[in-house]
Parts: structure tokens; sequence; C-alpha cells
């Protein structure tokens, strides 16, 4: 669902090879590691691409992770512009009710120095921070001295991105979503968005960002376009230089894209610069190419992505388009039935009896995942009842592919309980069901094993929340309406403290 203010045209209208873009995808399908969920390729402004791998849709919101963190960079923007913050503000500062229990190298940390992942500490803080002070997560940051002099060393760091977050919050005296949408949202045209919020009720910044994947791109385009939108200014003017200007070497990463540097929130890369979130969520701007890719997937082999990129997508971008209408009809077509393959398996033995009831974790389980499953036979098909450490997650699954329930109403049953799903699967044999549930409104998928002779279950997580409260396994609600200006949000705070069991990225 593309709005028409993002004019769609074909690949070599824009010096798109449509070949390329063919072999980009044929990378990500064939990959094992890789679930693709949504792709958008912007050439000169125009969708050139679109695609989502079914049961994802075009109108679902997706977990961003930290994606989310350029989001946030955009809300300083607009901070620094209002006189809300400066950069040369010390964090301390904005929170003088505990001033005088920071000392040493933790009064010299700059909003500059965590707006690019440079407090001088030299590992992330969040749980050290959470530790300390599981209320106020900037004081239990700030009570950690860091080891260097702040702007002198990168380090990949949650706390820093919460501290940007708070401060705007507090010095906006509204969430970073409220905040957003006028300056942000409603001008660009990105409609419901929501952001998981920790105890305090804060907006997380650093993760927890729902948003379709349009939003994702065209906050890339509006920062391909130096914070100009459809001839209007939306970004301070020199903004989207800050943010794209490397402040911090990143030289000890492995990988190849992360070695680039640190901007405000977003990665150089080795061509462009990045938001990217964890398990594979992109919005990678390509200025020399004029172009965005958003994406969202499922892997924890973003390096692969990023490769294949460079491999097909940059030489598809080079303006010398050599596709045949034929190759572009094909591109057309592929793009429209995308998705992902179904768990198959047999209907049902003969002598189902067996299989409705109780069945007992075996093994150590998935995060969440504890007690006792329930299977019942309903019109149709089957319903499994999962157990969560959060609250039980009910998934009606049958042998016919995928079969998605909302839980959108009707149920009688509260929302946060009722995380979007789509489930496939079926009997291996006579004793034994294996199910795929996908969790739509995130990148996370588990499966199961149940077995009737030991009245067993196994769970894995393939790709395994990294906060871990069911109320994470969707958006927080409410979350409806073009756009969502006015609307409080009702996500649930998490218990236990501001990260309740898990360190998003």
């Amino acid at each position: 669902m593309i709005s028409s203010d993002l004019p769609v045209t074909g690949p070599g209208e824009q010096g798109v090879d449509a070949r390329g873009i063919t072999a980009f995808l044929d990378v990500l399908e064939a990959d094992p590691r890789i679930d693709p969920h949504s792709v958008m390729l912007l050439r000169h402004g125009a969708v050139v691409a679109q695609g989502w791998w079914a049961p994802y849709t075009s109108d679902r919101v997706h977990m961003l992770y930290s994606v989310s963190k350029t989001f946030t960079a955009t809300a300083l923007g607009f901070a620094v512009a209002e006189g809300l913050v400066s950069l040369d503000d010390a964090v301390v500062d904005h929170f003088p009710e505990f001033q005088a229990e920071i000392v040493g190298r933790s009064r010299e940390i700059r909003v500059r120095h965590v707006a690019a992942m440079a407090s001088g500490h030299h590992n992330d803080m969040i749980e050290a921070a959470e530790l300390a002070d599981p209320a106020e997560l900037v004081r239990g940051f700030l009570l950690h001295e860091p080891e260097s002099a702040p702007g002198s060393v990168f380090a990949y760091n949650q706390s820093a991105t919460y501290s940007v977050a708070a401060i705007i919050q507090r010095a906006a005296g509204t969430t970073l979503v409220d905040y957003l949408r006028p300056r942000l949202f409603d001008p660009l045209g990105i409609g419901p968005v929501s952001w998981h919020q920790d105890g305090v009720g804060r907006d997380l910044g650093f993760s927890g960002l729902h948003a379709r994947t349009d939003a994702v791109a065209r906050l890339g385009q509006l920062y391909l376009r130096d914070g100009v939108w459809q001839g209007r200014r939306i970004l301070p003017a020199g903004w989207v230089e800050q943010v794209r200007t490397r402040h911090v070497g990143t030289p000890q990463n492995e990988k190849p894209d992360w070695r680039q540097g640190y901007g405000f929130q977003v990665w150089m890369s080795r061509h462009g610069y990045r938001g990217d979130g964890a398990y594979g969520q992109f919005c990678l701007i390509l200025p020399e190419q004029d172009a965005v890719l958003a994406m969202t997937s499922a892997t924890t082999e973003m390096q692969a992505i990023l490769d294949a990129a460079w491999e097909h997508l940059l030489p598809a971008l080079d303006g010398q388009a050599g596709a045949s209408p034929d190759d572009e009809a094909a591109l057309v077509r592929r793009l429209s039935v995308l998705a992902l393959t179904p768990l198959t398996g047999r209907t049902a033995p003969e002598d189902a009896t067996g299989w409705v009831g109780s069945f007992t974790l075996r093994g150590p389980g998935a995060a969440g995942v504890a007690g006792t499953l329930e299977i019942s036979a309903e019109a149709g098909g089957w319903r499994v009842v999962i157990p969560h450490a959060g609250g039980d997650i009910v998934v009606p699954f049958g042998v016919d592919g995928w079969r998605v329930t909302d839980f959108s109403g009707g149920t009688g049953e509260p929302a946060e309980q009722r995380p979007p799903v789509a489930a496939s699967g079926g009997w291996v044999d006579g004793d034994t069901l294996r199910l795929d549930v996908l969790f739509l409104e995130t990148p996370h998928r588990l499966e199961l094993t149940v077995r009737r002779a030991d009245r067993g279950f196994v769970a894995r997580w393939v790709t395994e929340p990294l906060l871990r409260s069911l109320s994470h396994l969707q958006a927080p609600r409410p979350l409806a309406g073009e756009p969502l200006a006015g609307e409080p949000l009702a996500g649930e705070p998490l218990a236990g403290g501001p990260l309740a069991g898990g360190v998003p990225q």
C-alpha cells in the first residue's frame, strides 16, 4: 500500500536494471539463513520495486529494533533546532535531581557524545544501568564512570541512545511518537506507528518502534534529499550532514559494513550509510546512486544481505539499465507473488483423540516459553495454546499453508495477549506434530515439535526476541488510523525494570 505521493515507476524509467533486482531477490530467497519480509527500492524519488513475502503484508507494522535509533536522531534534530537541547549540553544537566551523585568523566558526557555512541564507555552499559537504577536508566548509566574520555572511543551502547530519547521527552514534555507526529510522521505521510515504553512511560528510543516498511523508505528518502520532502524543508538545514558524518571510528568490528564508522545513530557503510536493526531491518541510504533500500527480515546474517546488495543492486543502479520489457514484466510478477514457504505436513491421523489435551515442555525450551501446551480441535482446523511467561499465546492452525490470525476483536481476550500470528505445519507421522509460528509484527519465528508418545513438546526460537515480555511480540496498542495523532499509547510498561530480561539492538 503506497501513497500516491510516492510515485511508482518501472525500474528502467529510473535507470535501474531489473535483472539486478531479480538477482538480489534470488539471493534472499536462496539463503536458508534469511527470511525476507519486505523490500522497497527507491531511485530518484520513485518506487522502482516493492514486495512483501506472504504472510507479511504492506499494511502491517513491523518491529524495527535499532532502526528506531535513526528516528530518535531525527527527533534530536528537531529538538536542537527548537532550542530544547544543545549538542554541547552535558547529559547530567538535564537531570538536576541526581546531578550531585554524578562525578568524574560522567559529568563530561555531552549530548553529541551519546548521539554518536561515544560516551567513553567500552561496552554496552544497558544492563549495568538497569542494575544500578531500574527506575531511571539515565542515572544508572551515569553512575558508571566511562573508562575513556567522552568522544574518544566507540561502543554500541543502548544507554547512550536511551539518554538522548529521555532528554528529548523530558524537554518536550511528551513521548517521541507524539513529538514526531506533527514534525515528521504527518508531513511525510507516515501512518500508524507505536513505540514500546519503559516502566516510567518513556518511549525507549534505542529500540521498540513499530512502523510499516513504507515509513522506513520515506525516512530514507528524506535523508537522501538532505531533509527536504517534496520541496518543503522538514529537517533543519545541516542536520542530515551532522547525522551522516563519521563522528567516531569502529575499527574493532569484524564485519566490513560495521567497520566504517558511526554517525548520529547511523552506521557508515562501504556505500552510503544506514540505520539498521537486529535480525535484518534496514534503511540504507545511497547518495551516490540517489537510492534508498528499505527492508524488513528475519536473519542473524545481516552482512549477507548487504553483501548481496553490493553485488547485485549497486551494478543495477549504475544508470545503464539494459533489461528488456520481458525482464521488467517478470520482476513485477515475481514481486506480486512473494511468499515464505510454509511448513507442510499431513492432516491429523484418523485416531486424533490422542492429540487433544496437554503436552509438557521437554528440554530447556525457548526463552519465555514454559509450562504446558494445550491442543484442541476447532471448526476447520486445530488450535494450540502456547504457554508464555507473559500470558498464553493462542495459535489456530491447519495443514493448508499459512493460517493468519489477527485477533482483532470478538475474542473477549486482552489484546496484549493476542499477538497477530501466522502458523503452518502438520503431522510428520502419527506421533509427531510440527508447527512454525510467525509473529507478524516482529521478525520472530517459533518452531514447535509436539510428540504424542510422551505427551511432550520442544520449542525453539529461530530469531529470539530481544525483549521477552509477551507484549513485545506485537506493537503497542492502540494501533489504528491514518495517522495516530493525539491518540495515547497503551503499550504495557516493562514489568521488573525498563528491559525485563532482554537487550534489544
